[in-house]
């Protein structure tokens, strides 16, 4: 199943834009997380049930290239990719395409999994893991 690529698509809102009618550098994080919450739903472990077993999912570091802009009203494509199996982290390659099919913006965003009583990291489930060696 690795490694595990997901899309989906979003319509830029108003919301997500500057003065200028580009995405707005800081709503980037938004778009990441919508395309790791679909392909992790997608997968058949949502956050949601993550979070009902105790563990949290904070993001540890994220990496970014801004290569061309995305504007209000683009149907724009979020394009999710996992490489390897996690252990106390899960990396996560995003790739932002505009409405034209253009690369625009590229990322690499690394989460930890967290006891959410203890807030100390722990292994990555053990469902999730046989999700994604099926």
């Amino acid at each position: 199943m690795l490694p595990y690529t997901s899309k989906i698509q979003y319509r830029v809102l108003y919301a997500d834009t500057d003065m200028m009618g580009v995405v707005y550098y800081g709503n980037y994080g938004k778009l990441f997380e919508i395309g790791r919450t679909e392909m992790i739903r997608e997968m058949g472990m949502p956050y949601l049930e993550l979070e009902k077993k105790g563990i949290i999912m904070p993001v540890y570091s994220l990496e970014s290239r801004y290569m061309n802009v995305l504007r209000y009203d683009e149907l724009i494509t979020i394009e999710t990719t996992v490489k390897t199996l996690p252990a106390a982290r899960m990396e996560f390659f995003h790739k932002i395409y505009n409405e034209d099919g253009t690369l625009a913006h590229e990322a690499k965003v690394v989460l930890v999994f967290l006891d959410m009583k203890s807030n100390r990291p722990v292994r990555a489930p053990e469902q999730l893991l046989n999700i994604m060696q099926d």
